[in-house]
Order: structure tokens, then sequence, then C-alpha cells
């Protein structure tokens, strides 16, 4: 045992690695040796069995004696946890910090009670305070946390050199040095914020943590349990505080891990390995923070797989990111060792990085071998070689070589074996043979190679047929050849093809050298003569050449002539240009030149004007005063030429010609007349300048200038209407004016009439008046009609008639009213000014129609009145004509008349109840009756309705339901009756317990026994009807309440004693109990009294039994039921055992087992029926209340 009080030690650096031999560790030996490799620096203790503690300083290989073969546990100070990991067949122990274990991945199994305990202590690689060792507990007070855990089964990691070191730490990659600069970084936030408390109520100073890569190895043996974990080594320190065990053991960065949460995810599982691929899965990382652990959905992490074929070390190479847990790893290479890792990262929680996985792919066949080669032919042999492909981890048995025969066929073996290369011979000669390779091991053969030809040995071909021209150009030719004669199609033929320059003196040079039955020669000189050899090759040498031939290049494009010179003045209607050849003829003569005409305003139109020889030419039919373009362009043999510079004439300007005569812009006025012209067709080469327009009035008339300027028209003014004029028009440019336009004869247009005289007004009754008027003069048009303009107001009239008519009656008028109205003429000239304002007044008549009538209602009226018998009426007052209104006259009924006085209402009485009346109404003056105002149509309303039979139709001891009428019981669509429902309260008042449509009405909360006293009334819209009679009506008596389960105690072996609660008599009325038994299903009485137990004999052993009571109310009144019962209690089950076999029980043994809990089951279920059905039935209510009933 260890002691209590351990002294202090100095720093310990804890083992978290322990080896075992395998050759102890699964040998059959009863005793196995656990060697402890202890590093250099670092101090292992132990405690022995006699309670003391021994401390050994590496470097040291510690052997320890396991005493039945089995691994002892691990006891370690709070927030670290054991797991044994599994490796090539070495298991070590690994200590972790709680929140990189896993424990869904590694079940903690019991340890054996009688191994002793090894204490690790926690590794450190900075300065440590003094730790306590805490001392082991027994098997049963061992926390499953302090446990070794055992990995899954299927996946083996390698084994990994260890370190012995403490400088040789890999080089960390970029993710992990920002985590380390990050923590550190906070670390000296803490210190200089003062937070730093004593070590007794704060923890500890938050030590290094040394982060690596997947494929980094940490000395001490630490890489190999942190690298599937994220690559993260945390340290912790172990410092004295007061409080539980769990309290003395401070941990590392406690403040950092209240704010950080960290992710841990567990080692790969791959399955399905195949030759190259297989499928790799892991499980949901788990998250801890402040020592709890959190489990997360899929989505809220991505994974990525990341594998390498060169060691742990190696690189690796990711292949996935996504967010599922298990992925199949496709295009692997065949046994071949592979290693994977699977690193979560979420967006609020830092990336782990898993455990290493170890695999090796299948073994398969080969992979294609390359194409055999040639080494050697004849005309009747070819001898090939060729090399092994990859065996894919099956060493290559045999090669299968297959050949076409030279027929272009299918492939047919000619080898296999294990050589590696191969002659075929009796070969026919300069024929082209086909062939393939495939490669065979144990497992399979491989794919064949691609096909290679190779031909035999043969013959010089004969001399070819000369190199024909396909087609010359300027500085290159296109030739063709054919293939010798009595040469096979698949022989392969090389050819030559040699030329000479015409004058070189260089003789014949190689211009190609190929396959091709032609070819293209570039870079030629133009307009020469070459000629040309053709040799033919095959394997076997070279042909004789073939008939020299020549062929020769086309000449070039001539360059563009000289720029075209004007010879001689220029005209206004043509112009004469020469030019002088061009520079370059492009090896031949010029043949023809062109000369090309444009207009500077064309937009760029060329027109050929003239071809020849001749280097001059005369260009006719121009325009005066138009600039043209001039280009030359030469042809020969070898094409066109380019156009040459371009040079601008411009011919001389002229007059310009004839305008066509003026035009009338618009309509011609009485006095001026609107004249618009044109330019002439033909302006003479320059711009028109102005315009000279003249008039006269007859054709003897000498001719006078109204306008000169640069206008197109012109309004001549001061003219006589309806006279005819005579205008001619000349243009004039910067040459000179033009001749005269023909002449334009036109008119004035006649004037508007004057201005009317004063119209005379005649009133022929109060609605009618005559006007008249006098015609003015007309100004040279006759006037075709007249307009009459009407209103009341002088400034705002408005036209009434239009016509030749010079007088007009005006209908429709108001009496008493004032008008106005004047005059104008029109012809078709326009229209005159109006004449003087009329004014006259109508006389006063009998008043205007009633306009608005309408009914009062009810609230409208400020005094009540029986709207059965009346209806009141009310209307505007119309207009009284100029005479004030004295009364009205109304009509209702069947032409009944009702004048009344100077008033807007009216409450006509005495009429029928619920009839149609129409009513019209008419105003009176001192002039007369008006006339009646439109009908209106309005009903009486009925009486009153008379209150309804009242009848209860169901009794209970708490309600009534009380119906009245015929109807529905539920008023489904709206009712015009309503009624009104009173029960009479304990102070002899009728209260209301009802108001509504309804036909029917439950009274509830009522007291048993007990007569209530009800009476009725119905309303409508004509008003309130009477109440009814008052009607009695009792409730019945309540039944007994419902007993709690009876209880059941054995008096012997076979007798039971049943008991239940009594229950106080009911208003003086007795109780009487009933006791049912059922052994089965069915329940059967077997008493019924007063009392409240009842001894039952005769039960069987080993059967089950249940009983129930329930409480009935014998009444003492006659008239009532004698006896009423109440609702049974809950079963009670009861069974009488025994220690012999005791036959079995009739009834159904597991049905009777199940009864208790079937039977609560049953109340559950109708107690969830009972609340869904009331809150439906809450709703219905509501809907009907709020949506049917208002």
């Amino acid at each position: 045992m260890m002691a209590d009080q351990p002294p202090p030690l100095e720093a310990t650096p804890l083992l978290n690695e322990v080896p075992l031999l395998p050759h102890m560790v699964n040998g059959d030996s009863i005793q196995q040796v656990i060697l402890v490799q202890v590093n250099p620096g670092e101090t292992f203790t132990i405690t022995t069995e006699d309670g003391h503690m021994q401390c050994i300083q590496g470097p040291a290989h510690v052997p320890l004696m396991s005493p039945n073969g089995s691994m002892p546990p691990i006891f370690v100070p709070p927030g670290y946890v054991s797991q044994v990991v599994e490796e090539n067949g070495v298991r070590k122990v690994v200590v972790v910090p709680h929140s990189e274990f896993h424990p869904s991945m590694h079940p903690p199994p019991p340890p054996p009670p009688h191994v002793p305990h090894y204490v690790p202590h926690p590794h450190a690689l900075l300065p440590h305070p003094p730790h306590p060792v805490f001392p082991p507990v027994g098997t049963g007070e061992l926390p499953p946390q302090f446990l070794h855990q055992h990995p899954p089964p299927h996946v083996f990691q390698e084994q990994e050199p260890r370190s012995h070191g403490r400088t040789n730490f890999i080089q960390r990659d970029e993710r992990s040095l920002k985590m380390q600069e990050h923590l550190k970084k906070r670390l000296k936030d803490r210190q200089a914020s003062g937070h730093t408390n004593n070590k007794l109520n704060s923890p500890p100073s938050s030590p290094h943590k040394v982060v690596n890569s997947s494929s980094a190895t940490i000395p001490n043996g630490n890489g190999k349990g942190q690298q599937g974990a994220g690559g993260a080594l945390k340290q912790k320190q172990i410092g004295k505080t007061k409080g539980s065990p769990d309290a003395e053991m401070g941990e590392s960065d406690t403040e950092s891990k209240k704010c950080d949460t960290h992710l841990s995810i567990g080692k790969p599982v791959v399955s399905d390995i195949q030759a190259r691929s297989a499928v790799l899965s892991w499980n949901l990382p788990v998250s801890s923070q402040n020592g709890e652990s959190h489990s997360h959905s899929p989505a809220a992490f991505t994974f990525e797989v990341a594998i390498s074929n060169s060691g742990k070390n190696g690189k690796f190479k990711s292949v996935y990111v996504g967010e599922e847990l298990t992925i199949t790893l496709p295009d692997l290479r065949p046994a071949t060792d592979y290693h994977a890792r699977v690193s979560a990262t979420s967006s609020s929680i830092k990336e782990s990085i898993s455990e290493l996985v170890s695999f090796t792919t299948e073994s398969c066949e080969p992979d294609c071998p390359a194409a055999p080669k040639l080494i050697n032919r004849t005309k009747n042999s070819l001898s090939l070689q060729w090399k092994s492909s990859n065996d894919n981890g099956s060493k290559i048995t045999n090669f299968l070589l297959e050949w076409d025969e030279g027929k272009s066929g299918p492939f047919k073996e000619c080898y296999y074996g294990h050589l590696k290369q191969y002659k075929l011979t009796k070969l026919s000669p300069s024929t082209r043979y086909s062939l393939r390779l495939a490669a065979k091991n144990d497992i399979g053969m491989s794919g064949f190679s691609e096909p290679v030809s190779y031909y035999t040995a043969g013959i010089v071909p004969p001399a070819p047929a000369p190199p024909v021209l396909l087609e010359a150009g300027v500085t290159w030719m296109a030739l063709r050849w054919m293939p010798p004669p009595g040469v096979s199609s698949d022989d392969s033929l090389t050819y030559t093809l040699d030329m000479e320059e015409e004058g070189s003196g260089y003789g014949f040079q190689p211009q190609y050298n190929g396959d091709e039955l032609s070819c293209t020669l570039r870079n030629l000189r133009r307009s020469t003569s070459y000629k040309f050899r053709l040799f033919a090759y095959n394997s076997e040498g070279k042909s004789s050449p073939s008939e020299v031939v020549e062929h020769s290049t086309n000449p070039d494009k001539p360059g563009p002539p000289s720029k075209p010179v004007v010879k001689g003045k220029i005209h206004s209607h043509s112009v004469k240009v020469a030019w002088e050849p061009p520079k370059d003829n492009g090896g031949s003569d010029i043949s023809k030149y062109f000369l090309e005409i444009s207009e500077a305003s064309a937009g760029g139109k060329w027109d050929t004007i003239y071809s020849g020889a001749q280097r001059e030419h005369v260009c006719d039919h121009l325009r005066p005063g138009t600039s043209y373009r001039l280009r030359v362009s030469c042809a020969s043999k070898g094409g066109e030429s380019q156009a040459s510079d371009v040079t601008t004439v411009t011919t001389a300007a002229v007059p310009p010609g004839p305008c066509h005569p003026p035009a009338l812009a618009g309509r011609a006025k009485a006095k001026e007349i609107p004249l618009q012209w044109g330019p002439p067709a033909v302006d003479g080469g320059s711009d028109i300048t102005e315009y000279i327009l003249e008039m006269a009035n007859s054709d003897q008339d000498e001719h006078r200038v109204v306008y000169q300027g640069p206008a197109a028209e012109y309004v001549v003014t001061n003219l006589l209407p309806g006279r005819t004029y005579s205008f001619w028009i000349r243009a004039g440019n910067k040459v000179g004016f033009g001749p005269h336009s023909d002449k334009a004869e036109l008119s004035t247009a006649p004037g508007p009439p004057e201005q009317c005289c004063k119209p005379l007004i005649t009133c022929k009754s109060a609605t009618c008046a005559v006007v008249s008027w006098e015609s003015p003069a007309c100004n040279g048009a006759e006037i075709t009609e007249y307009r009459l303009d009407w209103g009341q107001v002088e400034g705002s009239m408005h036209i009434i008639y239009t016509g030749p008519c010079q007088s007009y009656e005006v209908k429709g008028l108001t009496p008493a009213t004032t008008y106005y109205c004047r005059v104008q003429a029109v012809n078709v000239a326009g229209v005159g000014l109006f004449g003087e304002t009329s004014v006259v007044t109508t006389p006063p008549s009998v008043p205007a129609a009633v306009a608005v009538l309408h009914l009062l209602e009810e609230e409208q009226m400020d005094i009540s009145a029986p709207f059965s018998t009346c209806l009141a009426i009310q209307w505007e007052e119309p207009c009284c004509h100029g005479a004030e209104i004295t009364g009205y006259n109304i009509e209702y009924g069947e032409k009944q008349l009702v004048t009344v006085g100077r008033s807007t209402t009216h409450v006509l009485e005495n009429l029928l109840p619920d009839t149609l009346y129409r009513i019209r109404i008419q105003a009176i003056n001192s002039l007369g009756v008006g006339p009646f105002s439109h009908s209106m149509k309005a009903k009486t309303k009925p009486l009153p309705p008379d209150p309804p039979h009242l009848e209860c139709v169901v009794f209970s001891y708490q309600s009534l339901k009380l119906k009245w009428g015929e109807g529905p019981s539920r008023a489904l669509i709206t009712n015009p009756t309503q009624f009104n429902l009173q029960m009479e309260d304990r102070f002899g008042r009728f209260v209301t317990v009802y108001n509504g449509p309804c036909h029917t009405y439950k009274v509830q909360r009522l007291s048993e026994s007990t007569t209530y006293y009800f009476r009725i009334q119905a309303y409508n819209d004509a008003g309130e009807g009477g109440f009814s009679q008052v009607y009695a009506f009792t409730t019945t008596k309540s039944p007994p309440a419902s007993l709690k389960a009876p209880k059941a105690n054995q008096l012997e072996e076979n007798t039971y004693e049943i008991t239940w609660e009594p229950l106080q008599p009911m208003k003086g009325d007795s109780i009487v109990y009933i006791l049912q038994l059922a052994a089965g299903r069915e329940f059967d009485q077997v008493y019924k009294g007063p009392e409240t137990s009842f001894r039952l004999p005769g039960v069987q052993s080993n059967c089950e039994y249940r009983v129930r009571v329930c409480a009935g109310r014998q009444s003492q009144d006659p008239a009532g039921p004698p006896e009423l019962l109440g609702p049974y209690s809950p079963s009670t089950v009861f069974s009488a055992q025994r220690h012999e076999q005791s036959p079995p029980c009739p009834s159904a043994g597991p049905e009777q087992a199940q009864g208790g809990t079937r039977l609560r089951e049953e109340r559950l279920i109708a107690i969830v029926l009972l609340c869904g059905f009331a809150v439906v039935a809450i709703l219905f209510a509501v809907v009907i209340q709020y949506f049917v009933i208002k």
C-alpha cells in the first residue's frame, strides 16, 4: 500500500507510453514482463507491495512483473485518462488529457482486483511544482475514467521508432504554430492583467502546449498516443489545494478551458479493403468544455481525409472534404501500405486530427506491359524483346504474345512463357505484322498492350513517276506523285523530292523527305521555272530517280500606278486626267488600266468609267460645282493591283436652274397669303444663297418684288379678300440668279362676318323664351350659321343653338331666374365676333319636385312610435320657383292623400302591420301644386311574437335540459326570433340564464332533488313579447361517489378478507355495497349488503384474482328509483402462493399479470381522449357563438 502522506517529489515527467514485449505478453507463460522505458531527464515512480515508494532516474529500462498475465490498471490524476493502444502486436498504455479521450470508441473493461497499481506522473517539459502521489483504491472504488481502455480490434498502426532525446522535435506546421502563438498571447494577457492568485485559491499558470502535425514524432514515445488525436501534446501540473482529492490536483490552463471548447475525434476504421479501393469510416467528434462532453450533429462539422503511401512521416494528400462519416478511397495502388487520418473542423471549435490508421491494399493482376520492341529483322524473321510491368504484389510468371499473322485480321497466340524475348520465323518479305503483349501472375492476366506493327526486310522499290503540279502560286507550288508501279499498298515507302532553280547553278537540292504523296514548296521566287525529280525509299534502300520535270511559279500582282493628275482646264461638265505606269509590274507586262470615279459626298461608292491600255482619259457627263475623287489601278497576268492614291477634282459652277412655282403654305386668309417654295432641281454646282419673290395683280401689271432673302417661305400681307394674284420665284447662287419660275395664281380667302346686333328676347312662359336677331354684313362670303350663347351667369355662358335661322325658342328654363344671351355669325371665312349681351328674367311658377325622400329609423326619432302601425318619413325642401312653399301633399297606400304644413318630416299612423306601402310627395306654393317625387317603398314591422311553451326534456341530479318552440336545438342559421330564458333565484327574483336564437338550453350547477322555476320570453325586430307562465322542474337524486380500490388481506391459506372504505348516508338514504370477483375476464357478484368487509373462502393457490366494489343509494322516496348505483372502484389483484406445485388456474396467467399495467394504460388513454373531446367541444362552442349567432 502507498503512504497516506507521501513526500513531495522533484519534477517527474510522465511516462505516458508503456510498451509490452510481444514475446512475453502474447506468450504461453503465466507471468508477463512489462518493460518500462524511462527517457533521459525523466523520473519513474512506482509503489511496491510493502507501501514504499521508489523513484528511478532515466535513462533506464525497468522490468515489471505481471502475476497473472493481464495489463495492470493505471491510476492517473484528475483530468487525465489512460488508453491501451495495440500496434503490430505491441500494446502501449497512453495517458492523455480527458478532452482528447473518446469513450465511445474504447469501452473500459474492469481491472483485476489483485494486480498492484502503477502510478505514472504527469509529463512536463517545464519546471514543475511539488505534487503528491495518490494512493490506489479498491477495484470497486476505481473510477471508470482511471481504467485503461482497449482499442477497436480491426485497425492496427505500425510501430514507430522511439526517440530518447529532448531536442529533436519535428518542425510544426503553420496551423500548429498559429495555435501555439495564440495560447502564449492569451497567457501573457492574463499574467499582465494581474489575475494570478495564490496556489490555494487559483489554478496554476498554463503550461506550454506542443502541437505537432500528423507526421511528427514526439520524444519519449508521446507522438504515438497524441498523433491521432490532433497532434497536440497537452501537459498538466499538480499542486496542493484544500478539499476533495479531485481539488488537490490542479489542472493547467484552467482559465483557457473555461472559454475554449476542445474537440476530439476517434481513430478511423478501414473496411472492405480491395486492390484499388477501401472504405474508411469514423465516428462523430466529441467536444468537451469544463470537463463535460457534448455531442454534435454531422452537419456541424467538415471532415477532411488525407492519405499517404510513403510512410507515416511522408507527404499526406487530401482526398476528401465533406460532411459524410463514411467514404470510399478510390484510385489506390495494389499491394501498397497506406496511412490515413481524419481531421474535423467547425466554425466555433478548433480543428481536431484523429490517430493514423494503417492498411495494405490487396494484390491483383499485373499492369498492362509496354509494347514489344524490335531488336532485329530479316526478310523472313522478326526478333522482339520486352520488359516486365508492375506485378501489383504477385510475381509475373508468364507472358502472352499475340500477332495478326500479317493478314490484318484477329490476333492469335504466337508465344506463351516466362522469357522476355521471342523470334518470329518463316515470315514473308516486306510484310507488316501487328503484335501485342500481356502479362500473367498468380491472380490473373493483365490487359494487352497497345498493338505495334513491324515490317520484314524486302527489295528496293522501282523508279517512281515524275511529280505533277497541282497548283502554283507566286511563291509556292503544290506537287503530287504516285507510288512506284508494282509496289503493294502495304509497303512502307518514303519519298525524297529534289529541286533545281533555273539559272542558280547549285544543281538539285532535296526539298521534301516523308511518306506523304504530296507536298507544298514555299518561299520560291515569283515567275521562275524550277526542275524536279523524285526518289522512293523503303527499308531496303533507294530507288532510281524519276524523270526530270519542269514547273514555274506564277507572276505577282503589279504595284499601284501613279496618282492621276488633271490635264488641261477643268470644265463644268468634263475634266481630262492622266497617270504613269507602276514602278513594279509583278514580273509581267501591264495589260489594262482601270479608272474609277466617286463623288465626294456619295460615301465611298466607286464607279469604273474607263478600262484599257491608254494612260489618259476625259471624264465627261459631270455635274457642275461637284467634287469628284479619282483613282487608277492596273492588271497583268499576276492579277489586279491595288488602287493608286486618290485625286480630288471640283468642276466649275453655273447659275441655278428654274424653281418650281410657289405654292400655298396652309390656307389663304382674307388679307394675306402664306407662300412656300423649294430649291431648284439644278443648283449649278453652288449652294443657293437667296430667292426673289415677285407679284402682280394681273398679267398686264408690272412685276414688283415683295421678298428677297434666303428663306423658302413668306407671307404676303395687305391683300384684299377674295382677289386673285400672280407670283414668280427666282433662285440665286454665287454665280448669279437663274430664270423665273412658272406663274402661280392664288386667291385670298373671304373674311368672317361682322359683329351681330343685340338679340331680342320674349318670354312665352315661366320655362320658355324666344330669342331673335338680325343678320350682319357677310364680308364677301354668305353666312352659313348663327351661334346662340346662353347662361345664367354673364361670364359663364355656353352655346345652345347652331344653325341658319335667325330665331330660337329656349325651353326647360327655371322659373324666376335671370338669363344672359348673345349671338355670333359664321361663314366659310371664319367666325365673327359676338354681339352685345341681352338679359331676361323668367316669371315665377309652381314648386319643383321633391328630390330626396327616405324612411327614418327608430334610433333617428326623438319620440318612440309603434313601428308595426307607423312609418316615419323625411325629405328635403325643393326649389320654390319664385313663390314660397306653403305645404306638402303625401300620397300612400291606395292613393290616400295627407296634406301637411311646411315641414320636412311626418309620421304616417294607423297602418297595417307587416304591410308594404308606396309613398310619394309633392310641394305646394301660391301658384299651385308641383309634380310628385319618385315613389318610395316602405314596409311596417310585424307584431311582437308570443312566448313559446317551455318543457324539460332531460332531468339530472345537477342539470336540467329545457326545450321550447319548434326548431333546431342549435341555431345554424340566422334566426330573426330571439328568446330570453329566466330562472328564479333564492331571493325570488327572475334572472336571465340564456338569451339567443336556440330552442334548447341546459341549466347546470344545480342541486339534487330541488325544484326550480323558469319563464321565457320571445322577441324579434318588431319588439319584445310578453313572458310566459312560470314553469317548475325538479332535479333528480345523485348516485354515490366512486370508492377506492378494496384491500385483500390473507387470513388463512385459502381465505381472504376483502375490506373497503365506508360512505356516509346521503340525505337520509342508506348505502349498500356490491362486491364483484373475477378469476378470468368476467366479474361475478359475491356480496351485496351494508357491510364494508367480506370474507372470501376457497381461494385457489397460485391463481390470480381481481375484486372491485361499488356503492348504491337506497332511496326512501317511493316515487323515485329504489336504488342508485355508483361507479365501480379500481380492481385489486391478489393471489394465494404455496410452496408445493399446484394445478394451473383456469384463467390466463400472463393476461392477469398484466392486468394492473393494462388498467393504468386504459385509464391514461381515457383521460387523454376526454381532454381532447373537451377542447374540441369548447372550440365548436366559440365558433358557433361568434360566427353563427352574432
